[in-house]
């Protein structure tokens, strides 16, 4: 195989012109850094976890990228093309990875609660009555949908005019896009409550195929490109993160993150991320492994 990317997370090999394999390595990364340190683990729980819900979504009748699972790590896909000069997309382009990263949230909490205490964000845009007081960890009355950037260096948050600009997607396909994110997080939030869990948010990637259809790709519903709470403990009023959100606190709480954001709002050099403590890997470790067992309900081992 040849290499043709190594991602933040995965390792992507050629296989032929219209196949491609993902190997999921045990890197992890937030706020677009790699972190210097590996999750013993991690890239088996993620790889199994993506077949298990392309299988799932396969069921549903959506269309998707993938072909088949390679144990312990590896994952078959149909290859599209990506295209990095946004000029080359139309509404008559086929077979291409579609430019957007798409977010839908049913809670308040993370970056969309901090956009909400900082007044960056309107109650009207959430579906809550103007004169209503947020909270945080408070249920969405309706999902939030969201794109941002997917092939730039940093995520940038979009319009819907501005992701129409830049995707070659009609206003009827960016629609359809958005139904179809909205019926896989149905099936995943149906699924996983019978593991204990609650479906908070999730990223989708989309893309065309040949025939310009859209096709669900990448990988979805694991730790990494969602979010999930323990059920028991959001009852008690407790947010028991079962997700990579867990590493993303650690670094909120050691001022990393603040220092991070105040470069970037500068302009200045970006401070290198530092490297997880072991205690704080080994329990990375076993909340991938033992959330991999929740959503799906198959043993590790």
């Amino acid at each position: 195989m040849h290499l043709i990317k190594s991602g933040k997370v995965k390792d992507v090999y050629e296989l032929n012109t219209k196949e491609l394999e993902f190997v999921f390595s045990n890197r992890i990364s937030v706020f677009d850094k790699i972190i210097p340190s590996e999750i013993p683990k991690k890239g088996e729980t993620l790889a199994r976890t993506s077949a298990y819900w392309f299988e799932v979504v396969k069921d549903l009748g959506i269309l998707t990228h993938y072909i088949g699972f390679k144990p312990p790590n590896q994952m078959r896909v149909k290859r599209v093309k990506v295209i990095n000069d946004y000029s080359l997309l139309s509404t008559s382009t086929v077979g291409y990875l579609i430019p957007l990263e798409c977010v839908t949230r049913y809670y308040v909490y993370g970056s969309l609660w901090d956009r909400v205490s900082q007044g960056k964000i309107k109650n009207q845009e959430l579906g809550f009555a103007s004169n209503h007081n947020i909270r945080l960890g408070e249920a969405l009355p309706q999902p939030f949908f969201e794109v941002t950037t997917k092939l730039e260096k940093v995520d940038r948050k979009l319009t819907t005019e501005e992701a129409l600009k830049i995707s070659g997607l009609t206003l009827d396909e960016y629609k359809q896009l958005k139904q179809l994110a909205l019926t896989i997080d149905e099936t995943i939030a149906s699924r996983v409550k019978r593991g204990g869990l609650i479906h908070v948010d999730g990223k989708k990637e989309f893309a065309f195929d040949e025939n310009r259809n859209l096709m669900v790709v990448d990988t979805f519903g694991t730790a990494d490109e969602d979010r999930f709470w323990d059920m028991k403990e959001f009852k008690k009023g407790n947010y028991i993160e079962r997700s990579k959100e867990y590493v993303r606190q650690y670094y909120r709480k050691i001022g990393y993150y603040d220092t991070l954001m105040k470069a970037r709002r500068e302009g200045r050099e970006e401070p290198p991320i530092p490297p997880l403590p072991e205690t704080i890997i080994q329990q990375i470790s076993q909340l991938y492994i033992e959330l991999f067992e929740d959503l799906t309900g198959e043993k590790f081992r």
